[in-house]
């Protein structure tokens, strides 16, 4: 499996509705940061779904290296 695009080293903070869908871009290569736009096709990534349990700010991984899913889990401060 190739590596995903860094798109930032950081998180990027969405505010978020519960019981919303959210689409994350596992690729790195969206225009639309942090979720997909369809740029990953072709290629062995897939976005992955993120539904929101409380409306609140949610921070996304930037790194697209995070362990746990689309929100970000400090992997970041490991990167190069």
């Amino acid at each position: 499996m190739s590596d995903p695009v860094i798109a930032k080293k950081a998180p990027f903070a969405v505010d978020v509705v519960a019981g919303e869908t959210y689409y994350w871009c596992a690729c790195g290569r969206s225009a639309t940061q942090p979720f997909c736009d369809g740029a990953h096709k072709g290629s062995e990534f897939t976005p992955i779904a993120h539904v929101a349990t409380a409306t609140e700010k949610a921070f996304f991984c930037g790194c697209k290296h995070s362990k746990t899913g689309a929100l970000c889990d400090g992997s970041h401060k490991t990167l190069g």
